[in-house]
């Protein structure tokens, strides 16, 4: 069993001010530098494995890889990071807030964890070295890096065949998706989106006679139009009868350029979006949406987190959460 004077010794600090910290002396005064090069000794050194579990709540960060410009083109993102932040505050954690990984980097003893909202061009190089510093991290919404890190996302695979299925169960036989396109990884090429991914394997498993594909771009207002222009382009008045689209945001922009064609929803095809946000009640008409719990993600990352600061050694964790359809006017059951 590690002892005080163990991570005493490894850490430089006296073992009065070691267990006074571990035991949350209310009382003890140290810099923040002192009190994370502790408790990462502790840790690194499996102090909490035969006992309970830390009541000293670590100091994490928050790595924000939006700007405002993508946050003001899907405010999925403004709305989690609301959500990570009052979790955290709720459990009466610190924290601070990043937007690029190299700012993280240069203060990682501070900080014993963090959480990671973004996955768009990362480099592979930098959240390496994030890695050796911070190896405690959780991605939220994605999973970019599984070799790395922990993470909680929502789970669109099933959410996509849940979609399906409603529109096979109602009767469609002529559909198609409406996506952006996935994150850039280091020098690797772009993935196709889950959500993409997940309506081309399960559409041919329920036969449907057309499954078409527009997935391009960003996941904002403008590319949702220009998508459902490329749509009506390519169909005419023959649309689909139904279209499931990956965001609200895509949505959005698809309902402009129906509602500039003339194409009125309902009556003239379904659709079906993934999120639920502020914003899919209130457009005409209302979205049929996927709601996607931010706060039950927030809650589970941050509980992720703390398992993987106080328990170095375990294996990486990826916990998906299930989603569940707001049916609204969007969509038309035959």
């Amino acid at each position: 069993m590690v002892t005080i004077k163990e991570i005493a010794q490894r850490s430089g600090y006296s073992p009065a001010t070691v267990s006074r910290l571990l035991n949350n002396d209310q009382t003890l005064s140290v810099t923040q530098t002192t009190r994370n090069k502790i408790l990462k000794v502790a840790n690194q050194l499996g102090y909490w494995k035969d006992r309970k579990k830390p009541a000293v709540a670590p100091t994490i960060a928050l790595l924000f890889r939006m700007n405002n410009q993508e946050q003001l083109q899907d405010s999925y993102f403004a709305s989690l990071k609301d959500a990570l932040l009052k979790t955290i505050e709720d459990a009466g954690m610190q924290v601070k807030v990043f937007q690029y990984a190299e700012e993280l980097i240069d203060q990682a003893e501070e900080f014993q964890g963090f959480l990671c909202v973004g996955d768009d061009n990362v480099e592979l190089n930098v959240f390496k070295r994030l890695h050796r510093l911070l190896p405690a991290g959780v991605f939220v919404d994605t999973d970019p890096l599984p070799h790395l890190f922990d993470s909680v996302q929502p789970n669109l695979s099933m959410t996509v065949r849940d979609a399906l299925e409603q529109f096979a169960d109602a009767g469609y036989q002529r559909i198609a998706f409406i996506g952006g396109i996935g994150p850039q990884i280091g020098k690797r090429p772009r993935q196709r989106d889950s959500r993409e991914t997940a309506f081309r394997v399960v559409a041919e498993e329920l036969e449907f006679k057309q499954a078409d594909v527009f997935s391009s771009g960003s996941f904002s207002v403008l590319n949702g139009r220009q998508l459902g222009e490329a749509a009506i382009k390519q169909y005419g008045d023959q649309l689909p009868e139904g279209f499931l689209i990956a965001s609200d945001t895509l949505s959005v922009g698809v309902l402009q350029a129906f509602n500039d064609a003339g194409v009125i929803v309902p009556r003239d095809t379904s659709i079906i979006s993934i999120n639920n946000s502020d914003i899919a009640e209130y457009v005409s008409p209302p979205l049929s949406t996927y709601n996607i719990n931010q706060k039950v993600i927030s809650r589970m990352a941050l509980n992720i987190l703390r398992d993987a600061i106080a328990n170095p050694e375990r294996p990486h964790v990826h916990a998906l959460v299930d989603t569940n359809l707001i049916m609204r006017e969007s969509f038309k059951l035959k």
